[in-house]
């Protein structure tokens, strides 16, 4: 007992003692810790300034739940109202609001055509938030029928397009509307998903007179139910929602409460937020280099301190913990200060920019985000730090004074590298089990993991093959090469700090040139021109005709298509299935479908058989092969889809690959042609020009538009213009953040070559002194550099490339380009960067005074 005692006595003294004497030698200021305090600080800055801010998010969309919803509990379906029983229901619980929504064309008085989203609203509309109209006016006045014509609010785009001004008419279908006022804000824009066009807002009078609702028209019908004050809590809402389901089991409606009134956005938010705390631990691995080069360096410069607490009886125990400490509070530091701006990124955004965003936030300080960035700030400190503070403990004083002329390389006990094994799979857990996407998280772990081994390794491979070229007789390029590889070379510090920032830049900058060719660029060759919804099915044949009429030399695909939700499968509740996390939203929403006896285009049957044409036996259904697997399907599985109100039964019978990149017409799900025989529903349409030009185009819209009023068209490039523009936001928002990465590279790069500052003042002193000149060390070093940093743009080029081939391919399913021009600038970037940093440090080397430097050595 009394000898535990003593031992913890003893810790404790110990601990104490090392505590103190780390401040003490820490009150002789921060020389060669300001790139490790910097580094520490951006990380830990990005992690908790992109925690903060997206929790600020999610917060205000709790707190607007209720506003964003238009209720506390939204029911929809599309294709078709609710019955009139499902509906008193509804009535019977709580107000009712009653909305739908479908694209349409809209037609000026000079016949100029345009894609709207005409959203149609009754008295009740809206029950929460307000509708912010310009003229303001009562709903009333606003909807009324004048001379046969219905009022409408419409987006200011939408009168800048047809040049018009409020009171003039459009048509829609076969109905006339006067625009009477602008639509400044909707309270529950954000439920919806993104429009293809401007909003068009009217009463459902108006809707109804135009003639567009159709059996199986592509109408999402939402009713929104506002329960009562002493009911509106989330218990009651839930309770709610169950009665709902069991009144109505077949009814086949999606349902959201005000906890998910815009899932799609949340999901989005998430997982922007998981990228972008990636992006942050980048930039803390990146740091994590200069952390250990500042720690290297430090333990260096106070080998004749540490040799005087061995001599006066320190163990080697006693000198780790007296560094441990150190690196400690000065990472503790530099996560408070990281800290400190993060914890401000929230209030700061809502107070410059809140009144534009539109998205509602709540600023607030999250604890929990704020722990979790200083957690990630001192394992990464500890990861890096270990390594050099635990190669102290084994050397003897004579050793440490020996290391002043010449360093050994040695290990750091076993004890050491267990400590630093288990920080570091602290971190993998910490990164990963607090992931959005779990998945993605590992392969960023693996993949970091995998460079640093690379960067290290190449490193090395460059040392050996500059150690093994022969002998130059052009001295500036014999001296560069010797120094890639002398005792203390700079390579391993430049290559790894550097590499890094580099990879993740390529990454970007490749990820983003795809986007941009994919969404904004060149379409795929034989993409169609237009897309046309709404066909009826009754005309789907002269519609078909008529197309190659106006378009003979185009090519015409048409198809039926209905919208169903997948409500079961395996025999287990959709909402109890367990997807994978890029598949799980074939399961939120309803889905696009259709039945055919032939292959569709685009589609390659990978596992089964395909059923025929002449099929007539049981309900058969084809599955997209990645969606399957998502679902953990295979063949011979049923699933269940709520088509209609109707609950269909089918088994799987094969599984399909499907180009989506060709932009055709094709279905995750496609049914054997007796499975939804009588049942009401539409075509839609593909036209593809064999050339286009915007008159042609115009021209085809406008024929359509004036011999089928009820079908919409869709101008292929419009909607990808339209998805670009949103693919371009998101993607200068993630350069920006990706910056973070690049600055910690540079300031690493600066660190680690001042950390060489006192070798190369040696190194410079020592040639001078034998004859070189100024311009001859100048350009040795430069040759140094610039072949250090070629190596390394090259690696970083070539990892950047795979990584971002992998994003592209594997998890967004797009096609890839290499981007040679983004390449060749981040190339010439590194080379500016490596030489211009290490001859600015050189300069310095080369302006010390010989005989100063000399006395001293």
């Amino acid at each position: 007992m009394s000898t535990l005692a003593d031992e913890t006595a003893y810790q404790a003294r110990t601990s104490s003692l090392a505590f103190r004497y780390a401040l003490r030698e820490l009150r002789g200021g921060l020389r060669g810790f300001y790139v490790f305090i910097a580094c520490i600080a951006l990380g830990v800055m990005a992690i908790a300034g992109v925690g903060s801010v997206a929790a600020s998010l999610s917060d205000g969309l709790a707190r607007e739940g209720r506003t964003l919803l238009g209720g506390d509990v939204a029911f929809s379906m599309i294709q078709r109202e609710a019955r009139p029983d499902d509906v008193a229901f509804l009535r019977s619980r709580g107000s009712l609001s009653v909305a739908a929504t479908l694209r349409a064309m809209a037609r000026a008085a000079d016949g100029k055509l345009a894609l709207v989203e005409m959203k149609a609203v009754d008295s009740a509309y809206p029950m929460l938030g307000e509708l912010t109209l310009e003229p303001k006016l009562p709903l009333a006045e606003l909807f009324a029928e004048r001379d046969g014509a219905f009022g409408a609010a419409v987006d200011p785009t939408l009168l800048a397009r047809f040049d018009l001004k409020l009171g003039d008419h459009v048509t829609i279908g076969n109905a006339s509307f006067q625009l009477r006022s602008v639509v400044q804000a909707e309270p529950d824009k954000l439920a919806v998903n993104i429009g293809l066009g401007p909003r068009f807002l009217t009463s459902e009078a108006g809707l109804r007179a135009t003639g567009l609702l159709q059996p199986g028209s592509l109408v999402r019908w939402v009713y929104r139910v506002k329960l009562p004050d002493n009911a509106a809590d989330d218990r009651s809402t839930a309770a709610f929602i169950a009665d709902a389901r069991k009144a109505s089991p077949e009814a086949g409606w999606q349902i959201r409460s005000r906890a998910n009134a815009s899932p799609q956005l949340e999901r989005t938010i998430n997982r922007f937020t998981q990228f972008l705390t990636l992006v942050g631990l980048a930039a803390l691995l990146v740091g994590g280099v200069g952390v250990a080069n500042a720690v290297k360096s430090h333990i260096d410069r106070r080998r004749e301190v540490i040799a005087t607490f061995k001599a006066v009886g320190a163990t080697g125990r006693d000198v780790f913990t007296i560094y441990a400490t150190q690196v400690i509070v000065l990472a503790a530091l530099g996560s408070t200060i990281g800290l400190a701006v993060g914890a401000a990124m929230p209030f700061a955004i809502a107070g410059l920019f809140g009144k534009l965003l539109p998205i509602p936030m709540e600023p607030a300080l999250h604890f929990d985000e704020l722990l979790l960035s200083f957690v990630y700030g001192l394992l990464t400190a500890l990861a890096f730090g270990l390594w050099p503070l635990g190669r102290v403990h084994d050397v003897p004083v004579a050793a440490l004074f020996r290391e002043i002329v010449a360093g050994a390389w040695h290990r750091p006990r076993w004890r050491y590298i267990a400590l630093m094994a288990a920080v570091i799979a602290t971190l993998v857990a910490v990164a990963i089990g607090l992931a959005y996407d779990k998945r993605i998280a590992a392969v960023f772990v693996a993949s970091s993991v995998a460079v640093f081994v690379l960067l290290r390794a190449i490193a090395a491979g460059l040392m050996a093959l500059a150690r093994n070229l022969p002998r130059s007789r052009i001295t500036m390029l014999r001296l560069a090469i010797s120094n890639i590889y002398r005792p203390g070379a700079l390579t391993p510090s430049v290559v790894l700090s550097l590499g890094l920032g580099l990879a993740v830049l390529v990454t970007i900058t490749q990820i983003d040139g795809n986007l941009r060719r994919q969404f904004l660029a060149a379409l795929p060759e034989r993409a169609p021109s237009f897309f046309f919804i709404d066909i009826p099915s009754s005309e789907s044949e002269r519609f078909g005709a008529f197309l190659k009429q106006i378009a003979a030399d185009s090519t015409v695909e048409e198809v039926p298509m209905l919208r169903g939700r997948i409500v079961a499968a395996r025999g287990v509740k959709a909402e109890e299935l367990k997807p994978s996390h890029d598949t799980e939203w074939v399961l939120q929403s309803d889905r696009g479908l259709t039945y055919t006896g032939e292959i569709p285009k685009g589609s390659k049957v990978v596992e089964g058989e395909w059923w025929g044409a002449d099929y007539r036996g049981p309900i058969l259904v084809s599955m997209e092969k990645r969606i399957a697997d998502g679902l953990r399907l295979k063949i011979g599985d049923e699933i269940v889809v709520n088509v209609l109100g109707r609950n269909i039964p089918a088994r799987i019978s094969n599984l399909r690959n499907i180009d989506w990149q060709g932009l055709g017409i094709n279905f995750v799900l496609v049914f054997s042609p007796n499975a939804f025989k009588g049942a009401p529903h539409t075509h839609v349409a593909t036209l593809t020009e064999t050339h286009q030009d915007p008159a042609s185009d115009a021209r085809i819209i406008r024929q359509v538009a004036n011999a089928f009023p009820m079908v919409t068209s869709v101008r292929v490039r419009e909607a990808l213009e339209t998805i670009g523009s949103v693919v371009s936001n998101l993607a200068l928002a993630i350069r920006g953040a990706s910056a973070v990465t690049l600055i910690s590279a540079i300031m690493v790069l600066g660190g680690a070559l001042a950390a060489g500052h006192r070798h190369r003042v040696y190194d410079a002193v020592i040639l001078k002194t034998l004859g070189a000149t100024r311009a001859r060390l100048l350009g040795a070093y430069a040759l140094e550099y610039l072949m250090i940093g070629f190596a390394t743009a090259v690696f970083g080029v070539i990892a950047g490339s795979v990584a971002a081939w992998l994003i592209v391919t594997r998890l967004m399913t797009l096609s890839f380009a290499w981007q040679a021009g983004s390449a060749a600038v981040v190339v010439a970037a590194a080379l500016v960067v490596t030489v211009g940093l290490g001859l600015a440090g050189t300069l310095l080397a080369l302006n010390q005074k010989p005989a100063s430097v000399l006395r001293n050595l």
